[in-house]
């Protein structure tokens, strides 16, 4: 697999899968590990993941499901990464890269056709934050290709009737997100709080919604990442070794 000036192949936890990532350009985080493990997934059937960068989460929604999933990157540069890491990990036949913008992805799938799709957006306006000169951080972090609202948009549009909206931000824009998730009849279902250790503030929020779904939501308890000793929690130590790929709705010790 070549790789391009400032790339690395790492180790994708224990699933022996790899990918390619630069410090320079784009390279996962713990967000996208949580969402990939908290979204529910049919065993069969599509899957689009927006906002894709290298192509993580659809690699790791690939040890969870056999449904067809597709993902979509505006940048070109990260959208090649993403392709070259389906192929590095043989999984063209199941997983499948669109160089293209979200808000137009619709023209080429069509409407109404995916049972899921999962989405760790930029998330700051353009307005806030310190922008970084590097072009493909501050589009990782910022809302330059796309606001909140084209996400959500693009969801609905996407999704069947019952299709399911998995997505991970920040607790700040909480209150956006269920408006903007009913505005474009998607029901929130499920949210979860991640909280880097006991009794600190939640700084990522994971939103589960259903397309046309009744009132009804469940708050989750919360995830904890760390111990006090520093250590990973017993949950999150299970996810990175593998042995369980779905985030639990019950306590950290289920």
């Amino acid at each position: 697999m070549q790789l391009r000036e400032g790339e690395r192949i790492d180790d994708l936890l224990t699933h022996q899968l790899k990918i390619i990532q630069s410090d320079e350009v784009f390279a996962f985080s713990l967000d996208a590990v949580l969402l990939a493990r908290f979204c529910s997934v049919p065993a069969r059937g599509r899957v689009m993941d927006l906002c894709t960068g290298n192509g993580v989460i659809p690699l790791l929604l690939s040890t969870r499901t056999k449904a067809l999933i597709d993902s979509v990157e505006i940048q070109e540069r990260l959208a090649d990464m993403a392709s070259r890491n389906v192929e590095m990990n043989g999984l063209a036949e199941q997983l499948n890269v669109f160089h293209g913008d979200l808000k137009e992805i619709h023209k080429q799938t069509g409407t109404g056709v995916y049972d899921v799709v999962t989405v760790n957006p930029p998330y700051m306006p353009v307005a806030s934050g310190d922008r970084k000169a590097n072009s493909y951080i501050a589009a990782a972090r910022h809302e330059v290709y796309c606001t909140l609202e084209d996400v959500i948009a693009c969801c609905s549009r996407l999704l069947k009737f019952g299709g399911k909206a998995a997505m991970v931000h920040r607790p700040s824009r909480l209150i956006d997100i269920i408006t903007l998730m009913r505005a474009y009849r998607l029901e929130p279902k499920r949210i979860r709080f991640i909280h880097p250790k006991l009794g600190a503030e939640a700084n990522m929020v994971l939103v589960e919604a259903a397309k046309e779904g009744k009132p009804e939501l469940r708050l989750l308890p919360p995830f904890i990442v760390h111990e006090e000793n520093g250590a990973y929690t017993a949950e999150l130590q299970r996810i990175f070794e593998g042995k369980q790929l779905h985030l639990t709705d019950g306590d950290q010790d289920g």
